[in-house]
């Protein structure tokens, strides 16, 4: 056979062999996540509808996800993290598994107090910690302010899940921000005298003590309450009729408020998709579809939810403090919170 036979063969053969391998490149973005909603569906559905990429996920626990993630190391497959608190994404980024990314269209639609300053997360929705109180008995005016979980009148009168869960942290961290540690541990501690039963539960067992009169204000994430607004079950709507929101200093620094958000992962082997992918949940309808899964509000200021639930909670003045802060003093909250026997 002459050379150049040999030489069209092999690279015919060579061709052939690489085919496969190109047809197996599909683009691909590996996400773990932590929320775990309907609409997320259709997020997923429009980003592979508009860019061709597909994504694999895996959905579990914020925490489970980042003990995944430190057992995989450098071999994990994942590109992006989605979890659903700010003192978790901190702590991710404290241990290493996120990597910075620099992105104008991210830069400019997130504000800044929801996003790292260095660009290794990044917020998508935010929700409020607000008061629940019984609509008999109880005077708003008594539950107007974080503060007012400490005050005398309040005593026996308070619910609350363990003060070690990240939504009370990050709060415990937001009143180390504006009033120092001495005036927190003291705040922290008389909230706990003030307490009519000891924590337990998630925040709607709260909302439903407040409702039975176990108790007569409770510390919940606003979404836990939207979410009983909505429902068209006749025992939700017995508890919302006999409960009321109160939204927390409003006269001084706002109502303390928290994220769900992500990052591209440090050994994100589809480092380009993941940053589209985060690109993505920055954009109007993606923003819609991110907030409204969990009865939140979209980052982006222009982008406006149509929620019923959210709608009749009305506006409010949220504290503006970066949400980094929050993570910051995370340790340091928690230390007050096992001080104060918010257990």
């Amino acid at each position: 056979m002459k050379a150049s036979s040999v030489t069209c063969a092999l690279l015919l053969l060579c061709t052939l062999a690489a085919a496969p391998v190109r047809a197996a490149e599909e683009p691909v973005l590996n996400l773990y996540s932590a929320r775990h909603y309907q609409t997320d569906e259709a997020l997923y559905a429009n980003f592979t509808k508009a860019t061709g990429i597909k994504i694999n996920r895996i959905e579990a626990g914020d925490d489970q996800l980042v003990e995944r993630l430190k057992g995989e190391g450098a071999a994990s497959p994942a590109d992006i993290l989605l979890i659903v608190d700010a003192a978790r994404l901190w702590q991710a980024q404290q241990i290493g598994l996120f990597q910075p990314v620099k992105s104008a269209a991210l830069e400019q639609r997130i504000p800044p107090a929801f996003r790292d300053p260095d660009g290794n997360w990044f917020g998508f929705s935010y929700r409020a910690r607000v008061l629940v109180h019984g609509k008999q008995g109880v005077d708003p005016a008594t539950v107007a302010s974080y503060e007012a979980l400490a005050d005398p009148r309040n005593k026996g009168k308070v619910c609350a899940r363990s003060g070690s869960h990240p939504y009370n942290l990050s709060l415990v961290a937001s009143m180390l921000a504006h009033e120092g540690e001495a005036k927190t541990e003291a705040w922290a501690k008389q909230l706990v005298a003030n307490m009519a039963r000891s924590p337990r539960g998630g925040d709607s067992d709260q909302i439903k003590a407040v409702a039975a009169g176990e108790c007569g204000v409770a510390l919940v994430n606003t979404y836990y309450y939207a979410r009983l607004m909505r429902s068209t079950k006749p025992e939700d709507r017995e508890i919302v009729a006999k409960t009321a929101v109160s939204w927390p200093d409003q006269k001084t620094w706002g109502t303390h408020v928290n994220i769900a958000g992500g990052g591209v992962l440090k050994h994100a082997p589809h480092r380009e998709n993941a940053v589209k992918f985060l690109e993505y949940l920055a954009s109007d309808e993606a923003q819609i579809y991110f907030a409204d899964g969990n009865n939140e509000w979209p980052v982006v200021k222009s982008v406006a939810v149509k929620n019923p639930a959210l709608e009749a909670l009305g506006a409010f003045k949220p504290d503006p403090l970066p949400i980094a802060t929050l993570g910051r003093n995370t340790p340091e909250a928690q230390k007050i919170v096992d001080r104060a026997g918010w257990k």
